[in-house]
């Protein structure tokens, strides 16, 4: 098959790292990179030897597909245009800032018959595919996703920016609609909540205990669980996987022992491994790993947890 074609709008943060890995693809032609920020596509197209422009309207007709990088608040309207074009869409996670952005996107896709996948990145770490092979009926979650604070994505809270990465993947493993949700969280550097804790009860019981922070003094990806006698551990960040359990007792009148194993995938750079499974289902039909509907359910999750979080501030600063 021929190379497909292929442009990035948007080359902050995370769109100069998608220009990056398509640049290095064999079977990939990145025709250009979109920023309207005065000098950023020239500074990002210039050492991979492409073309750049300041509308990513310039690029309609030029691509087979697009990796959309912009602002949660313009994922909708510019991934919507790109999938009346033709082109097939990866849009950045999440999905957009509102549930009626998500539904149209998942109708534009619909109708011009193109491939949306949402990039939810942690569904492409080693680790999460190593642990999704484990999990069996998990009962409790604790889940710490810290970072130190930047300017980049202060459109949307910490809930739909990083806390949303744990909510995608604890729905992965536990398969039922919440129950309950109970959630606090504070402005703190920026005029949107910037640290975040939910509590979420499943409809089969399951509780999971999320927190979110972008205002830390360290970098924190870990995500814990229990389920029946055993203990698991995920490092997102080493994409290691730690399994704690019982084992019977070595004698009869012994007590069990604890025993732990490692589960250490080889590493890889999940941003690759995302793009190529875009291009994989581009080129052969295949079900994207994460849809629109998936994304969707997810937003519809962190936006359920920020009314709660927004609800709680706003009856603190009553109270003062």
């Amino acid at each position: 098959m021929d190379k497909i074609r292929v442009g990035v709008v948007g080359v902050g943060a995370l769109g100069q790292h998608h220009a990056r890995v398509y640049a290095s693809m064999p079977n990939v032609s990145l025709v250009g990179v979109a920023d309207t920020k005065p000098g950023r596509a020239e500074e990002i197209a210039g050492p991979l030897g492409t073309e750049a422009y300041a509308d990513h309207r310039e690029l309609f007709g030029r691509v087979d597909a697009v990796s959309i990088a912009v602002p949660t608040t313009l994922h909708a309207d510019i991934g919507t245009q790109f999938l009346e074009e033709g082109a097939h869409v990866l849009v950045e996670k999440p999905v957009s800032n509102t549930l009626e952005g998500a539904d149209k996107l998942i109708r534009a896709a619909e109708k011009s018959g193109r491939i949306l996948q949402v990039g939810h990145l942690e569904r492409f770490n080693p680790a999460v595919k190593a642990l999704r092979e484990i999990v069996g009926d998990p009962r409790f979650f604790e889940a710490h996703r810290m970072g130190i604070f930047s300017p980049r994505s202060l459109d949307i809270d910490v809930i739909l920016d990083l806390m949303i990465h744990d909510l995608d993947i604890i729905s992965l493993l536990v398969p039922f609609p919440p129950a309950q949700i109970s959630a606090v969280g504070i402005a703190i550097l920026s005029r949107r909540i910037d640290i975040a804790n939910a509590r979420i009860t499943f409809t089969n019981g399951c509780v999971a205990n999320v927190t979110a922070s972008r205002v830390s003094m360290e970098k924190i990806r870990k995500l814990r669980f229990f389920q029946k006698q055993e203990y698991i551990s995920l490092d997102y960040g080493r994409q290691e996987v730690a399994i704690f359990g019982l084992q019977p007792p070595s004698s009869p009148a012994g007590m069990p022992e604890l025993f732990g194993r490692k589960l250490t995938p080889p590493k890889k750079e999940p941003l690759d491994e995302e793009l190529k499974s875009f291009l994989n289902s581009i080129q052969s039909g295949s079900p994207v790993e994460c849809s629109g509907t998936d994304a969707k359910n997810a937003l519809a999750l962190a936006l359920q947890i920020l009314a709660q979080a927004e609800h709680a501030q706003a009856m603190e600063f009553d109270r003062h």
